[in-house]
């Protein structure tokens, strides 16, 4: 099995802890069954001799888990930035945006309906999309999905973004004709060799699968994709990483979003045109026309609304304001508010996990894992503080320990 797990990383990058041996085992001899084959060394030639076969493992190890706005406030932040920064700064020209990997869609349309929303013209951006699996491209392109696509409160965009259909909602073709798919895997040079560079790049929880060599070699590539001024939005548990590997925070609360080091170039690189093909050949092409003007800005979009039970609007400020405190380095002026906020409002799962960030960004690593854990306590299923748990216990090299933890956090995932 080990052979197995050595060419995943190999072609695909998965670091077989992050989903367990166990899991790969029972796909392997599910696959062996399927093919009639009793002995896993003739599984490991036909994978060796058929292209084929490898990419039927690696469609059935992939993890396509995904919704629509799965966690809201990064595309709150990112249309508030197109609007109020992008914008202003390009009168005219085209927002280039990619999402790596998209998946089955959910979120490059969640992009796009988010700054559709936002007041941006249809005609002023692309996004493009990129996943290994051919499978959930495909579910992509149809643009139908069933309940477990809407897992958020707050379904007003699927009333105004989607129609019933027999099998569940199809996607309106004014969000899908601004998505272009295709098929393709981050690690290879190939991949988006001709693609240019981006303004925005959504790539959440895709490192955590990774081991760490393998997390240097993506990291660089998104570098090489990124304008200078650009931003990548990550995984929660990601976002420690990232910042130390060639980019900052970029002090947006709770949107896990970051720059490179140096945002300020003397010149913007030249951007490469492209045509990026959809995945089905009989699919739409990118056309762009006379571009629209700067539009009149409808709306400042809204934050998630919070998980937790309603609590009073000054205290909800007050956390806020700490998360404000905390993106901006401010680390015991917003660990003071935490406390209070916990004096005041009584234990929190979103506040014990904020303040475990807070002591976690201030080296006090043994008061975060208690904060950490102190929100398990109160939600056991808080998946990003299993997140940062997993973290903290590669740091300290007890991997036995990140690997049950890695394992408990994809349960949660699912539960949630």
């Amino acid at each position: 099995m080990y052979k197995i797990e050595d060419l995943l990383r190999e072609t695909m990058g998965l670091d077989a802890a992050s989903i367990g041996s166990s899991l790969i085992e029972r796909t392997v001899r599910l696959r062996m069954k399927s093919r009639r084959l009793k002995r896993l060394e003739e599984y490991c030639r036909l994978l060796e001799s058929s292209p084929a076969e490898l990419n039927e493992l690696i469609e059935s190890v992939v993890v396509t888990e995904t919704w629509f706005f799965r966690d809201k406030e990064p595309f709150a932040a990112l249309a508030r930035l197109v609007i109020n920064e992008w914008l202003p700064t390009h009168p005219f020209g085209l927002l280039h945006l990619l999402s790596i990997p998209c998946a089955s869609g959910e979120e490059p349309y969640s992009v796009a309906m988010a700054l559709l929303d936002a007041g941006l013209p249809a005609d002023r951006f692309q996004i493009d999309a990129v996943d290994i699996s051919a499978r959930a491209l495909t579910r992509a392109e149809r643009g139908v999905y069933g309940k477990n696509s809407f897992r958020t409160t707050d379904l007003d965009f699927r009333n105004r973004y989607f129609h019933p259909v027999k099998d569940g909602y199809r996607l309106d073709e004014s969000v899908r004709s601004k998505v272009f798919f295709k098929r393709g895997n981050l690690l290879e040079e190939k991949c988006l060799a001709e693609s240019g560079i981006y303004d925005f790049i959504f790539c959440r929880n895709l490192l955590i699968y990774f081991d760490r060599p393998t997390q240097a070699r993506a990291l660089q590539k998104l570098d090489r994709l990124l304008t200078p001024t650009g931003l990548c939005f990550v995984g929660p548990a990601e976002l420690p990483l990232v910042t130390n590997s060639g980019f900052v925070s970029a002090n947006i609360p709770m949107a896990f979003a970051c720059r490179k080091v140096d945002t300020l170039p003397a010149t913007r690189p030249e951007r490469r045109h492209r045509q990026f093909k959809p995945v089905n050949a009989a699919g739409r092409q990118p056309v762009i026309s006379r571009l629209t003007p700067l539009p009149q800005q409808r709306y400042q979009p809204q934050p998630a609304r919070d998980s937790q039970p309603l609590i009073t609007k000054a205290a909800q400020q007050k956390l806020e304001t700490a998360q404000c405190l905390a993106d901006a380095g401010k680390l015991t002026e917003a660990a003071e508010l935490c406390q209070a906020h916990l004096r005041e409002q009584g234990p929190s799962a979103r506040t014990y996990y904020l303040l475990g960030l807070v002591r976690d960004a201030g080296g006090e690593t043994s008061q975060a894992v208690t904060c950490y854990r102190k929100a398990l306590y109160l939600e056991p299923n808080h998946h990003e503080a299993l997140l940062q748990l997993v973290l903290l216990a590669e740091k300290d090299g007890d991997l036995a320990k990140a690997r049950l933890l890695r394992q408990r956090a994809r349960r949660a995932d699912k539960q949630n």
